[in-house]
């Protein structure tokens, strides 16, 4: 049955229209553990840390969908909520522009920068090759890579989630099947998953342009538009905060790598790689519901239904404790098992990230409510208190910590620092959550 945003949502519609998305973000999180998977296993620990140590340089790049993504997709909804729907396609359309042309600058600027870049990081003898090879083929996908970010969070506003979950499996069906070829099979390495990963985000941005492009069903569709500096500059503030949030994870991993490899090498790089691609997969929850709820939050408080939003406050919080409670026990039961698919051809890095994921896995007990915390406000419109909170968990609590802790407690404060940051971020949401409850007229919750 087709839910719309004006609707009343109970909890289970509210978990139906959102699962799609969580669902999404979940299989986005497991095709890229597919490449690391295939990397670790078919090119060797090498060629594993080279991808890890370019990885997050990379996603900086992708932040940009992000932030117009979610930002834009807070813009539309209200104006959809508001009963405007041809000023919700042009702003649509406008942001899809933005996000083309950003990508084709991002490209020409990683192409001229990679190697550089990599030898900046800490990329020396056999690692250097690997990661520029594997940087520069990534590059030349940023516009697909850009839009696909970006349609994520547009198809939830267009009342299609499955529709985006779809092209989701698309997308990572072919990330695996490439995976499978030119790395299982074929003996190309970093560049053949790299080459996977490009046929992905073909699949993942290019058709649904090509969908919005077109005539459908949905409120929303690609129409001629214009320039609004105020709409972009609105777009960026409302995405600021989850720009600020993958901005400072890609900034974060490479502290992370930096310590690491000052402390343990080469296999602290590849221990980290793996704790990162598992633990997308569990963010991918708290992700995906926030993607999923934020057009519905947008949409009430658009349209001034008060009560329909403090009772979408009150359901999202108690759903995101019993989340974080779910995921930190099983990602704790799971840390072993996990960790062997990546490295269990060596034991002594086996043990090295089972320990260090069951410690990093304790920051799951806070970071729902944080991340739910941003894209709320995010959704209300305010970027300002959104990236706030982004910044101090993504940036800098977890910076401070990682320089830190590990004076006083080794190596293993370096896996506890993202717990700590989260705790203390956890404040910061809950005192924001209070002071702006008369404000976006969500009192009570």
């Amino acid at each position: 049955m087709h839910i719309h945003l004006s609707e009343h949502f109970t909890y289970p519609k509210l978990l139906r229209f959102t699962f799609p998305t969580i669902v999404m973000m979940i299989f986005t999180s497991i095709y890229g553990v597919v490449d690391g998977v295939f990397v670790s296993n078919y090119a060797g620990k090498t060629a594993f840390a080279a991808v890890n140590l370019i990885m997050p340089a990379l996603m900086i790049f992708a932040t940009v969908g992000f932030m117009l993504g979610t930002g834009g997709s807070a813009v539309v909804a209200r104006a959809m909520g508001g009963g405007d729907l041809p000023r919700a396609r042009r702003y649509f359309s406008l942001i899809v522009l933005t996000g083309a042309i950003a990508g084709l600058v991002l490209t020409v600027v990683g192409l001229l920068i990679i190697e550089p870049l990599c030898a900046a990081l800490g990329a020396t003898g056999e690692l250097l090759p690997l990661a520029v090879q594997y940087g520069r083929i990534l590059s030349l996908a940023l516009v697909p890579f850009i839009l696909q970010n970006m349609f994520q969070s547009f198809l939830v506003a267009a009342e299609r989630p499955k529709m985006g979950l779809g092209l989701t499996v698309a997308a990572g069906l072919t990330n695996m099947a490439g995976d499978w070829l030119l790395v299982g099979v074929l003996p190309w390495g970093v560049a053949g998953a790299a080459i996977a990963t490009v046929a992905s985000s073909l699949v993942g941005g290019v058709v649904p342009l090509v969908f919005f492009l077109l005539p459908n069903q949905t409120p929303l569709r690609l129409t001629q538009t214009r320039f609004e500096g105020r709409i972009l500059a609105q777009t960026c503030s409302n995405g600021s905060s989850e720009m600020m949030s993958n901005l400072s994870t890609s900034l974060v991993s490479i502290l992370y790598n930096f310590q690491l490899m000052r402390l343990i090498g080469e296999d602290g790089v590849a221990a980290f790689g793996v704790i990162m691609y598992v633990n997308f997969i569990f963010i991918g929850v708290f992700m995906g519901y926030s993607i999923g709820a934020g057009p519905v939050i947008s949409y009430h408080y658009g349209a001034g239904n008060h009560a329909e939003l403090q009772s979408l406050l009150r359901k999202s919080l108690l759903l995101m404790l019993l989340s974080c409670a779910g995921l930190t026990a099983a990602a704790v039961a799971l840390a072993r098992p996990l960790s062997r698919i990546f490295v269990g051809y060596d034991a002594e890095l086996l043990l090295l990230t089972t320990r260090g994921f069951r410690l990093y896995a304790l920051s799951f007990l806070a970071m729902g409510f944080n991340i739910f915390g941003s894209a709320f406000f995010t959704a209300l419109g305010n970027g300002v208190i959104s990236a706030a909170i982004a910044f101090l968990r993504t940036l800098l609590f977890q910076t401070a910590a990682i320089f830190v802790l590990p004076l006083f407690l080794e190596l293993d404060g370096i896996w506890l620092a993202v717990t700590a940051a989260e705790l203390l971020t956890l404040f910061i949401t809950i005192l924001f959550l209070v002071t702006q409850r008369a404000r976006y007229h969500y009192g009570g919750a």
